[in-house]
């Protein structure tokens, strides 16, 4: 098994598989059209693209949450087919989708465990106050060695977030589509 220090640098110079999750996560974004009725959710996405499969020192299957990879089994094979398994996740499940640096979705959706506080005290991570649950818990995990990216979907604003090494991007919904959708 490579070091997942030897498969972050393998996969750390391509943006093309972070680039798609993060076009579905817009997709999905941009075809809701309730964000602004109270007491309606949006939907709700977060990956983790990781160097290693090997992610069960960090996390805790999530029950029943499971990606239909009958549906789409790796993203880049098909990518209406990760939009439209990501729509049904989106809408229906609970957790952390995990994509293996080669684009394979993983079957079981996790819940992502917190850094002990020895591991966590890294002063050059900063969170903004509008982020809640999922949007710390993606910026965490960005500082582990394993995680090459976190993307989120806010289910309350439509906002798309990528996490890379404890820093995000922060894209609000009327900011989305930037160089993929032609205005």
């Amino acid at each position: 098994m490579n070091h997942p220090d030897a498969l972050r640098a393998e996969y750390a110079t391509s943006q093309e598989l972070m680039d798609l999750v993060r076009y579905a996560a817009e997709t999905l974004s941009l075809e809701f059209t309730r964000w602004d009725e109270k007491y309606v959710t949006g939907p709700s996405l977060y990956c983790l693209i990781v160097a290693d499969i090997d992610f069960g020192d960090y996390t805790d299957p999530l029950g029943g949450n499971v990606w239909p990879v009958e549906w789409c089994e790796v993203v880049a094979n098909d990518p209406e087919s990760f939009i439209e398994a990501a729509r049904d996740v989106a809408f229906t499940r609970d957790g952390a989708v995990i994509i293996s640096g080669d684009g394979t979705v993983q079957e079981q959706m996790v819940r992502v465990r917190n850094l002990n506080s020895q591991k966590s005290e890294r002063e050059d991570v900063v969170a903004a106050e509008w982020m809640g649950t999922k949007h710390l818990s993606a910026l965490e995990a960005s500082t582990r060695r394993q995680v090459l990216w976190a993307i989120t979907l806010s289910e309350e604003d439509g906002r798309v977030t990528t996490f890379v090494d404890g820093t995000y991007k922060d894209y609000e919904r009327a900011e989305l589509g930037g160089r993929w959708r032609p205005e």
